[in-house]
């Protein structure tokens, strides 16, 4: 071939190579089939090429490593050994941390006893508690409340769905761990007659939707017992919202008239 030849040659070769590059191919191919998922190596191969040329592939390394020793069996969850009567449940209250959400104050006990006409759950105690729980000015307020109803501390049972008050719990996250079926364990071992809670994020708890109203008429069912139930804002809602206290007042008018 003459050198004219070789000239148009290089050419054609040239051309064909900036076709292919426009094209977006700029790498190198190969029909030889590579086996990239070839069986492990052993341990004392690992990283070294194997026999094709191609070093070991992450897959393979991994297979070749020894396994992770197992992890230690979960220790049983305390939620699932509740005291059996009241009395109990109150010391595990104090003492116990699983029903735990921060906060750094004391942890308060509830108050009253079995079978009462009516128990008052609100969401946790307030920051200036120290020996009883609502001992400020949601107290008051709650003070006031049943001495409408006809009622007073003395003749409820008082609780509370937290053991210590809390700046903001992670109501969702309480949830998760369990504090739903401590909160009904504890209503069961109580006993009342009828319930009220004051606190929306409470409802969710015991398996109830958020309540869209002031004040709410719903039913509990726990363990084959129907115990009627009245839902509303929690006290300090109340107190900063007048006007709810209005709407709570004609909801217990309408629970206690049947």
């Amino acid at each position: 071939m003459d050198r004219a030849g070789n000239s148009d040659f290089a050419e054609a070769i040239a051309g064909a190579l900036d076709w292919w590059r426009e094209a977006g191919v700029d790498a190198h191919f190969v029909d030889d089939p590579i086996a990239w998922l070839a069986p492990a190596q052993p341990a004392e191969d690992e990283g070294r090429p194997r026999r094709d040329g191609w070093p070991a592939s992450p897959q393979a390394r991994d297979a070749a490593r020894p396994p992770e020793p197992a992890a230690p069996p979960a220790a049983p969850s305390p939620l699932t050994d509740l005291p059996a009567d009241l009395t109990a449940f109150r010391t595990w209250w104090l003492d116990t941390p699983v029903v735990e959400a921060g906060g750094a104050g004391p942890r308060i006990a509830p108050q009253g006893v079995p079978d009462a006409p009516l128990l008052v759950l609100v969401d946790m105690p307030e920051a200036e508690d120290s020996d009883s729980l609502l001992s400020a000015r949601q107290g008051e307020l709650l003070d006031a409340m049943l001495s409408a109803f006809g009622l007073s501390r003395a003749e409820i049972y008082l609780a509370s769905v937290l053991p210590r008050h809390v700046a903001a719990p992670d109501w969702e996250a309480l949830r998760v761990q369990g504090l739903g079926p401590v909160t009904l364990h504890h209503l069961a071992l109580a006993a009342p007659r009828r319930v009220m809670v004051l606190g929306g994020h409470i409802l969710p708890l015991i398996g109830h939707e958020l309540p869209q109203r002031t004040a709410v008429l719903r039913e509990l069912n726990h363990e084959g017992t129907t115990i009627p139930l009245l839902a509303s804002w929690g006290l300090a809602a109340l107190l900063q919202r007048p006007g709810g206290k209005a709407a709570l007042w004609r909801t217990w008018l309408e629970w206690t008239a049947a």
